[in-house]
């Protein structure tokens, strides 16, 4: 099957502006890292810097990203002086903006706000849906895995202690969200989608209060990304289910690059700069783990309202997630699949969201294999 749809169903219309997000995944979320706790509404002010250099194509190019663990390419690769996709762009005048929610990402590349993004798979169905497939392509992936169901053990110890639980989500129709209620009817579970309410008692509830939740015993549970799932495991959760167990190879995509359209068009040249510091840093972050957690910390504490995770939080979460170039779109397809099986999607065209030529490209050069757009690719 090579297309799905992606349009809501009435039920779920007035909640896709901000349901179909990827989770909120900012650090700020789990206590940690930025400190808003608005999922979106109080995005960073852009910064710009011009490197060293001649420019591209463009004088200026607008890079947005979240200050969390599964966008650390981005995080660690935009470092001022050694980041290695700053190096790439050369004399082009880099402005950054951190976000802290999918929604505002898509509303920022579609106001022309931002010209390329890191986000979650999600809000790049939701923005390729709403637009008609006008208004982005993914041309990179960034980051695998990362999320897991974790639970009290005191009140669930298999899967059969899920029925009467109440466990916890990011967002109502988010990816984990998502991912939760399709593995819940496959157990045999009936949970309404929008209101959470049937066999176990899905809770959406914000990042920034889901620990909160659990130590107050709200919550038997939570299907969350990283560091929230580190975060509870630290206050004494255990884990009853990694996500990358219901995937082939243990791989899905969690974050990937998006580049809008007219952008691309125009300047593909600024956009093969930021695929190829990428690759570069996905393979020094391989090449350097522990180095990598080191810079990754220091520059979230560089970041607006940032501050360092603790070790306890930071070496778990940041060993759980997979950073790799490849945008795993056969991945994407299922998870829209499963939103579809959800209940809080319709069915749309996928065809045509991946233009993965430019990185192909850069893997050539570097001696690696050509990645796969799973029949959703741009027709030449």
């Amino acid at each position: 099957m090579t297309a799905v749809r992606a349009r809501l169903s009435r039920p779920a219309r007035r909640l896709f502006s901000a349901a179909l997000a990827v989770p909120l995944l900012a650090l700020a979320a789990c206590g940690y890292g930025s400190d808003s706790e608005d999922d979106g509404a109080d995005d960073a002010p852009s910064s710009s810097e011009s490197a060293e250099g001649p420019s591209l194509s463009a004088d200026e190019v607008t890079i947005g990203y979240f200050a969390n663990i599964t966008h650390a390419p981005a995080v660690i690769g935009l470092q001022e002086g050694d980041g290695l996709i700053r190096q790439e762009l050369g004399g082009t005048e880099i402005g950054t903006q951190i976000f802290n929610a999918g929604p505002s990402a898509i509303e920022a590349l579609n106001a022309g706000e931002v010209d390329v993004t890191f986000i979650g798979p999600n809000p790049a169905i939701n923005g390729w849906a709403q637009s008609g497939g006008e208004s982005l392509r993914i041309v990179a992936g960034a980051a695998s895995g990362g999320a897991s169901l974790v639970v009290n053990p005191e009140t669930v110890s298999s899967i059969d202690d899920l029925a009467g639980a109440r466990i916890a989500t990011p967002q109502l129709g988010n990816t984990q969200d998502v991912a939760l209620l399709n593995y819940l009817s496959e157990e045999g579970y009936e949970v309404d989608p929008e209101s959470g309410e049937g066999d176990v008692s899905v809770l959406r509830i914000a990042n920034s209060e889901i620990p909160a939740a659990f130590d107050g015993g709200d919550i038997d549970g939570a299907w969350v990304p990283e560091p929230t799932a580190a975060n509870l495991v630290s206050r004494g959760a255990e884990t009853l289910l990694d996500e990358g167990e219901l995937w082939e190879n243990g791989q899905y995509v969690v974050t990937h690059v998006i580049a809008a359209q007219g952008f691309l068009e125009e300047h593909p040249d600024v956009v093969e700069a930021i695929v190829r510091g990428l690759v570069r840093t996905n393979a020094w972050i391989g090449e350097n783990p522990e180095e990598a957690k080191t810079s990754f910390n220091a520059a979230l504490a560089e970041l607006p309202g940032g501050s360092e995770l603790p070790a306890d939080v930071l070496d778990p979460a940041f060993d759980h997630v997979e950073f790799l170039n490849d945008p795993l779109a056969s991945t994407l397809q299922v998870g829209a699949e499963n939103a579809v099986n959800a209940g809080l999607l319709e069915e749309t065209d996928l065809s045509g969201i991946y233009d993965l030529s430019i990185l192909n490209g850069v893997l050539a050069e570097e001696g690696q294999p050509e990645v796969d757009d799973a029949g959703l690719g741009v027709e030449d």
